[in-house]
């Protein structure tokens, strides 16, 4: 080195410059490998959903159903009785209603049979309990 004061404080202001800029350096490469890292995972997932769209559009779709019936109705005799008198009511009714309206007498067996065989039916959704013990079709 000189011995020229100005050179030598030149060269040291030169020597600590490239040390930083050196630091600089390695920080910027050590960021890059990290952001190259992740574009190729972002990359490798971008394929992935490529590949999961293009398999679901070659997927035919399912046929329709031969017979989209309503709701399953029981076969006993009791159930197409209680819907025939819904069929004609114009109102709710409650099981005691419908003892009436069957000519059942009222007693606690015949209402609370009545009752859990319209429990049963919104179950299915056939009928809709629109408060406590009172029943309708849906939408009316």
């Amino acid at each position: 080195m000189s011995d020229n004061p100005q050179i030598r404080s030149v060269m040291e202001y030169v020597e600590a410059r490239e040390a930083e800029l050196g630091e600089q350096a390695g920080q910027i490469r050590s960021h890059i490998e990290h952001l190259t890292a992740r574009l190729g995972e972002l990359d490798a997932e971008s394929e992935n959903l490529r590949i999961t769209r293009k398999t679901l559009l070659s997927i035919p779709a399912p046929a329709p159903a031969a017979d989209p019936s309503g709701p399953d109705v029981p076969d006993h005799p009791a159930y197409q009785q209680i819907l025939a008198v819904f069929t004609d009511a114009a109102t709710p009714l409650r099981a005691r209603d419908l003892c009436l309206a069957l000519d059942l007498p009222i007693l606690p067996k015949n209402t609370e049979g009545i009752r859990s065989k319209l429990k049963r039916l919104v179950t299915r959704g056939i009928l809709t309990e629109s408060e406590p013990g009172l029943f309708a079709q849906p939408g009316t």
